[in-house]
């Protein structure tokens, strides 16, 4: 298992040290989101440009600045929402933060994981290298370090959809 756990750092680290996606979209059309973690002191910039005719994200951007883990997981999230359908990307928030909250979950004692197990139907496999987050929930104050990205991307969609 340690092999496993040195070749999720070496990925995290990868996105840490040569983000994906880091820059800046022309605002409007992109929409703008700022997320930050008052407790770290972590934020992210992110930029989302959404193709309202094809329902896709056609381009992201990010900013920010931060530890590794909220850093390396603005990256991953990047590379892995961009050209991808909204619904896509939505199914793609969700199983991710049943990654992050059924550990927290089993850690916290709570028996009723029955939802989050089926937002994790796919197995973390589907995730690529967020999968490499996973090691994230052992400690459990790095949760929102992982997530902060995730919630700033779901608030952006949100915004976009208002129009």
């Amino acid at each position: 298992m340690a092999g496993l756990e040195d070749l999720y750092r070496e990925i995290i680290l990868d996105h840490y040290r040569a983000p994906r996606n880091r820059g800046e979209l022309a605002v409007p059309p992109a929409h703008k989101v700022e997320g930050f973690n008052p407790l770290c002191g972590d934020e992210i910039v992110l930029y989302l440009d959404v193709d309202t005719t094809t329902s896709t994200v056609s381009d992201v951007k990010i900013g920010g600045q931060g530890c590794s883990i909220s850093q390396a997981s603005s990256s991953m999230m990047s590379a892995a929402i961009k050209g991808k359908p909204i619904d896509e990307v939505r199914g793609l928030i969700r199983t991710f933060k049943a990654l992050m909250s059924i550990h927290e979950s089993k850690l916290e004692g709570e028996s009723d994981t029955e939802a989050l197990e089926r937002d994790l139907e796919g197995g973390v496999g589907d995730l690529g290298d967020l999968a490499a987050l996973q090691g994230v929930v052992k400690f459990p104050v790095r949760i929102k370090c992982a997530t902060l990205a995730w919630n700033t991307l779901q608030q952006g969609l949100d915004e976009a959809a208002a129009g």
